[in-house]
């Protein structure tokens, strides 16, 4: 058998396997979390790289007409906009799709799409332009995606996708910039059977990791769950199911039930979310344990992800108090923000406003009036 005639069976056999697994973590995300910016975005973008898996097929390249290919051409670019957002959705657990991302997308797809169906082949002086700002999309996604990740890489509690991140960003950005460099390289854009069937090789093992880390982390570190809060009267963390435990559970491990009492008496009774710029570093110093068992404390008995998350709930239920005390209805909201441990009133009203709903000077007058 000739080895051309073998790449070309390696080649399909890969393709087929990635294309089976694409849809099968589509299927997986949509049936799970349907209503999840997460799932939405992961399931948008594995069907757009089944697109990109199909069209990037050497002899579909070399055979069929570009006026064909250039819808195909443009959902594969437009995957760049799709692992941006995707990335996001997955690491900023207050991520929400907006029209931005929607426009985004179909500004790069259609000037894929322009570029396959009349640039390649034009004379025009603005052809390379237009082709040169495509060939810049891929990377300048990459390099957004590779932000969103690396951002608040401190504050995230799940450690978990904390590996997953760091993951991502790596890969993400390997494989953008190998993979624009090779076709850069390549007549007219297009990779070799050789190069494309390595091409397709490497993102079947990224996807593989990819699905297989978040296929284990389900429900309870990929997706976000009611988070549980600390007791102003009880010993330790209060539980969100008010059940018995299963007599089949572990015995509450004694450092971690002495831990959790060390941070209610040093977040309530010390009130250290006063504190500016407080970090998981410096809060794990204070409590004088490693940072990791800080974070495992708050994400796995604790329920949150987001350090600065937990860290703003104590202050917004002391600003929450105190505008609603009619002893205080003549301090200035900005002074209870600044009290309460935020450093500028624009974050605070913002979290204010997403945590209940209404503005600081709503939430006053109706508390006041009530009273």
């Amino acid at each position: 058998m000739p080895d051309s005639l073998l790449l070309i069976l390696f080649d399909a056999a890969l393709r087929g396997t990635l294309l089976a697994l694409l849809l099968l973590l589509a299927a997986v995300l949509w049936r799970d979390r349907p209503h999840l910016s997460t799932a939405r975005a992961g399931a948008a973008l594995a069907l757009g790289l089944c697109v990109q898996v199909v069209s990037s097929t050497p002899l579909f390249e070399a055979l069929v007409p570009r006026l064909w290919q250039a819808p195909l051409v443009a959902v594969s670019v437009g995957n760049a906009v799709l692992f941006w957002v995707f990335v996001q959705a997955l690491f900023d657990d207050e991520f929400s799709l907006r029209p931005v991302h929607g426009v985004a997308w179909l500004a790069v797809a259609a000037l894929s799409g322009f570029n396959c169906a009349v640039s390649a082949g034009s004379t025009s002086v603005v052809a390379p332009v237009l082709i040169g700002v495509q060939r810049a999309v891929p990377l300048a996604f990459a390099v957004l995606a590779a932000l969103a990740a690396a951002s608040h890489w401190r504050s995230d509690l799940v450690e978990g996708r904390r590996r997953l991140r760091l993951f991502i960003v790596v890969t993400g950005i390997a494989y953008t910039v190998v993979l624009l460099a090779a076709r850069w390289g390549s007549p007219r854009g297009q990779l070799s059977p050789l190069l494309a069937s390595v091409d397709v090789a490497t993102l079947l093992v990224i996807v593989a990791v990819v699905a297989c880390r978040m296929l284990h982390l389900g429900g309870s570190d990929l997706f976000p769950s009611a988070p549980t809060r600390l007791a102003p009267d009880a010993p330790g963390p209060e539980r969100a199911d008010p059940a018995l435990p299963s007599p089949l559970e572990p015995a509450p491990d004694p450092a971690e039930e002495r831990l959790a009492v060390a941070l209610q008496r040093l977040m309530l009774g010390e009130r250290a979310y006063r504190t500016e710029d407080l970090t998981v570093a410096g809060l794990a110093a204070r409590l004088a344990v490693p940072e990791y068992r800080l974070r495992r404390l708050i994400n796995q008995r604790l329920g949150h992800r987001n350090f600065n998350a937990f860290i703003n709930g104590f202050r917004l239920d002391e600003a929450r108090s105190a505008l609603a005390d009619p002893a205080r209805r003549d301090l200035p909201v900005l002074t209870i923000a600044l009290d309460a441990g935020f450093q500028s009133i624009g974050p605070f009203n913002r979290a204010f406003k997403a945590g209940t709903g209404l503005t600081p000077t709503e939430f006053r007058r109706q508390k006041l009036a009530d009273s």
